[in-house]
């Protein structure tokens, strides 16, 4: 067999890791194209616009025609500034007012002291993993998809004078609706049926993020149930009571639907936010005063929206 002249290859050429360093070699950061730029800004703008035209462009104009006595009708050129005499209105001589303070105190009060905690109650019971545990979340979750609206018509079946669950099952002829010394607590009702399945739903979403050694070093000490959750499970869950006292004051402030449905906020049902429809958009027509209700509920709602907000951001600075 002849000898066959031996080539070698030269490595900068023939080694796949040296082609890369070399191809790569030099080349800066990539430039986006016209059409990357365009989606960008579109992702950017198109929620910016949405953000700005929905939430802070008609908080601002409530804010400021809070000072107005506009009607709605006359132009924005004739607006006249009152100052703060729509916020004195409405604190001394504007009769349902008190009365909605009243409500919407009671409404966090039920919300708080006994929905909240029943909806706890309910979490940590499906957190154990009980049989059907799939089927109870389902059925005590579904409320919350529900509008308020809607859950009015619900408990309408049950409230009814004539043909209602309730008054068959007591053999009473109450209108729960129409009377105004019950009608407040059947509203209650039905708003705390929903609220328990939403508090039910976070509080079990946090207890499956717990710790199951912090359960088990307790259990190892002695510990009971109750003292378990209360000593080491609820102070880990700090985040999430922050979430629920929040939202539960939100859902005191904003109820709406429920009490508008039944009659409007009327006759024992006056809501701070049933106040504020009937002077923005009812018969009445007083945007400035209908706006200085707004901006008082704005005021109180950004007091917890804050605290809530100053929880989060420094949980995450940790």
């Amino acid at each position: 067999m002849s000898d066959l002249p031996l080539i070698q290859a030269d490595p900068a050429v023939s080694s796949p890791a040296a082609t890369a360093r070399k191809g790569g070699r030099g080349r800066g950061p990539r430039l986006l194209s016209r059409t990357d730029r365009v989606v960008i800004a579109l992702m950017v703008l198109v929620p910016l616009l949405l953000v700005v035209g929905l939430v802070w462009f008609p908080a601002v104009a409530t804010v400021a025609l809070s000072g107005t006595n506009w009607d709605g009708i006359g132009p924005i050129s004739e607006i006249e500034w009152v100052g703060g005499r729509n916020y004195s209105d409405v604190i001394n001589i504007y009769p349902p007012f008190v009365p909605a303070v009243q409500n919407n105190l009671l409404w966090l009060a039920a919300l708080f002291v006994v929905a909240t905690p029943f909806g706890m109650f309910l979490a940590v019971l499906l957190d154990k993993e009980i049989r059907g545990s799939r089927f109870y979340q389902t059925a005590l979750y579904l409320p919350v998809v529900l509008s308020l609206a809607l859950i009015g018509f619900v408990w309408q079946l049950i409230y009814s004078r004539d043909q209602g669950l309730l008054n068959a099952a007591l053999g009473t002829s109450t209108d729960w609706y129409g009377d105004p010394d019950v009608n407040i607590w059947a509203v209650l009702v039905a708003a705390g049926w929903r609220h328990v399945g939403y508090i039910m739903l976070l509080y079990l979403a946090g207890l499956k993020g717990v710790d199951p050694s912090l359960r088990e070093a307790a259990a190892v000490d002695g510990a009971s149930e109750a003292t378990t959750f209360f000593k080491v499970v609820f102070p880990v869950l700090r985040p999430i009571n922050i979430i629920v006292l929040v939202v539960t004051v939100i859902e005191s402030l904003r109820a709406f639907d429920l009490v508008w449905v039944v009659n409007k906020g009327r006759n024992g049902l006056e809501l701070i936010s049933a106040l504020v429809t009937q002077n923005v958009v009812g018969e009445a027509s007083r945007i400035g005063f209908g706006s200085a209700l707004a901006t008082l509920m704005l005021v109180v709602s950004l007091v917890f929206i804050t605290v809530y907000l100053a929880t989060v951001m420094r949980e995450n600075r940790k």
